[in-house]
């Protein structure tokens, strides 16, 4: 995500990258890769889980498509501000994309795969967007504990208070 430091808490054997899973951005690469190959090979040549896109309307899954990918540039366009900059924050983030979810890069992300699996109905994409949910999830944490580490109370408050995936509607 953001931010790590001096004070995170010891991981093992892997080394802290800028407050991010040392593997974060490869498997992020690597899942991206296998999505492609997946989604384009099922979509529109082997086409062995496509057949709910007979049953569902195009207009339907276009507008999905649509909702989901201005939902996913809306995030990484308002959450990038943490990583764009060359000097790691000294506060918790909680502005822009970061007041209503702790993870609005990695939700992008995945609003995206969402987007083009639904628009071809692809149930492979589908299934292999689930593994990559939990590729993500697994990072969102370890870079929570390095948030938590570095911030304290004050991240802790933040998580309170803001969802991981989904913003808070209650209390």
């Amino acid at each position: 995500m953001n931010d790590g430091g001096a004070n995170s808490p010891d991981r093992g054997t892997l080394p802290e990258k800028n407050g991010e899973h040392p593997y974060g951005d490869a498997g992020q690469l690597i899942l991206l890769g296998l999505f492609l190959v997946v989604w384009v090979g099922d979509s529109f040549f082997v086409q062995s889980s496509t057949f709910l896109a007979n049953y569902v309307p195009l207009f339907l899954r276009l507008i999905i498509l649509v909702l989901s990918l201005a939902a996913a540039f809306a995030l990484v366009r308002s959450g990038h501000v943490v990583v764009s900059h060359g000097e790691r924050s000294t506060a918790v983030v909680s502005t822009g994309a970061f007041q209503y979810v702790r993870h609005p890069l990695y939700l992008g992300c995945l609003l995206f795969y969402f987007g083009l699996a639904c628009a071809t109905a692809s149930l492979w994409s589908l299934a292999l967007l689930v593994g990559i949910f939990l590729f993500y999830n697994y990072i969102a944490g370890y870079e929570e504990e390095l948030l938590e580490a570095r911030f304290g109370e004050s991240y802790r408050t933040y998580k309170e208070k803001t969802g991981k995936w989904l913003p808070m509607v209650w209390g």
